[in-house]
């Protein structure tokens, strides 16, 4: 048990995998290849759709039904299995609440022109002699600003593959420049769903998890850089890449100025001074909230009865700033508080998925199996990586790839000493950024159809996915940045 003094934001109590000496390996399986079938067959056959919107979340449940059915044949009490969901449930209580207060973030950065004006400015350094890195980064900055890398692909990324396209570059190296930013975006930025997602299954707080995340994401992004800024030096660009008209329509529907970044700088600095998640997301709601009475009185009129009631309802529900531009139409827009509904309801489903795991004792016989070739520090790692990635191709679902190995090893990195940090950032490093490799991925699939371009056109390109992988076992094998538990009791 880690020490209290260590003890994570993010859970209420750490979790013990419970030993079921009579349950054996192929029985500890039986829910999982049900859970993978069903999650396949999903994707594959009925596009996400088997069960309605929430098909992942109602699948988990009946995984956590089948592994209850293991459970009573194996004599299991409905008391154990009820006592660790419990305890799953409240492990993940103040996540959730981080969650709904980062929709609310997302919310009140769009309408106080945070978000607009990232897009504004990042777009205004696009350059033909630079295209391909320019991309990258902005890309990057749009993506941690909405936390978003569906969003900025489907707005920003399409115009950039358009104008790239135009200047006579490969579309398959803008969509890698794209994607690449994008998911290093995403991986970073405190609004995305992943990053969330990735500490709350390991056991750790957001922004640690973001802080040690950096140790491997930002060499890896700097790479990325460098190879793009290689590429851009070989290939001949042909017009201009105007983006006038985005720019246009951006400053005519909102207020921008520089001083907006002012509540994005305050966040960081109260995250820099530790303060604690809640106060610092709740602190830059709240200044988002004053900025939108500041700088844009007419977005707030035009979206309620009051300006009052349309900041209520850009943190509790969904927000829609229609422009002349369709392109910007979709990045303009906010579900609030709802909008992390999805995210937070198969949390909860894969808990009770897990917890009844738990309660019958078959993650401790699976573990124990994938871990029996994972004797060294660096066997660790790799078992996680090739769990991700492989959930990544079974499951079609980056979320999945996140939520099972991160309940599955939690324990035995534990167990060898080591911060839960360390898990976090290895789901992350090779969970969330491959899915988009695999086209019949769920992300694969979007940002293929988005972008218009095939996964096996940009496969090569998106060199921050591939590579994440690769830098995390790099640091396990030179035993770099590899934290360990204060103590142990």
């Amino acid at each position: 048990m880690q020490d209290d003094n260590n003890i994570s934001e993010f859970k209420a109590k750490d979790q013990n995998i419970i030993e079921n000496k009579v349950l054996n390996f192929s029985e500890a399986l039986i829910p999982v290849v049900f859970l993978m079938a069903l999650l396949f067959y999903n994707i594959i056959f009925a596009d996400g759709e088997l069960l309605g919107e929430y098909s992942n979340q109602f699948i988990l449940l009946i995984g956590g039904v089948i592994a209850a059915a293991v459970g009573f044949f194996k004599k299991v009490s409905i008391h154990r299995m009820g006592s660790e969901i419990w305890e799953n449930l409240k492990s993940v209580f103040v996540p959730i609440i981080i969650l709904f207060l980062v929709g609310a973030l997302s919310g009140t950065w769009l309408v106080s022109g945070v978000i607009p004006a990232m897009v504004y400015y990042g777009l205004e350094v696009l350059s033909p002699e630079i295209f391909l890195p320019a991309s990258v980064i902005i890309a990057a900055v749009i993506s941690i600003a909405t936390g978003s890398s569906w969003t900025t692909s489907a707005t920003v990324g399409i115009a950039l593959v358009g104008i790239g396209t135009a200047l006579g570059i490969n579309p398959g190296m803008i969509a890698g420049a794209v994607i690449s930013g994008a998911y290093f975006g995403d991986k970073m930025s405190p609004l995305s769903d992943t990053t969330n997602l990735a500490p709350a299954m390991a056991g750790t707080d957001l922004f640690t998890h973001i802080k040690y995340m950096s140790i491997t994401t930002v060499p890896t992004i700097i790479i990325t850089l460098i190879v793009f800024s290689i590429l851009s030096f070989s290939i001949t660009t042909s017009g201009s890449a105007d983006v006038s008209s985005l720019l246009n329509t951006i400053n005519t529907t909102f207020n921008i100025t520089p001083w907006l970044f002012l509540v994005p700088l305050a966040v960081i600095g109260l995250i820099l001074l530790k303060t604690k998640p809640l106060i610092a997301l709740s602190s830059g709601v709240l200044l988002a909230a004053v900025f939108a009475f500041i700088f844009q009185p007419d977005i707030l009129n035009g979206l309620g009865d009051s300006k009052l009631s349309s900041i209520i309802i850009s943190i509790f529900t969904d927000t829609q700033i229609t422009t002349s531009n369709e392109k910007l139409n979709d990045l303009f827009s906010s579900g609030g508080m709802k909008g992390m509904l999805w995210t937070i309801y198969l949390i909860i489903c894969a808990m009770v998925f897990g917890g009844i795991m738990d309660g019958i004792g078959a993650l401790s016989r699976i573990t124990s199996a994938l871990l029996s070739v994972a004797t060294s520090v660096f066997g660790l790692f790799a078992s996680t990586v090739l769990s991700c990635l492989g959930l990544n191709a079974i499951a079609s679902d980056q979320y999945l790839a996140i939520v099972i190995p991160g309940k599955m090893f939690k324990k035995a990195f534990e167990d060898k000493g080591l911060a839960p940090e360390n898990l976090s950032r290895t789901l992350e490093d090779s969970g969330t950024v491959t899915s988009v490799l695999i086209p019949w991925n769920t992300c694969g699939a979007y940002q293929s159809g988005v972008l218009g371009v095939g996964v096996g056109e940009y496969l090569f390109y998106a060199i921050f996915n591939w590579l994440s992988p690769f830098t995390t076992l790099f640091f396990a094998a030179l035993n770099l940045k590899i934290r360990q538990l204060k103590s142990k009791k």
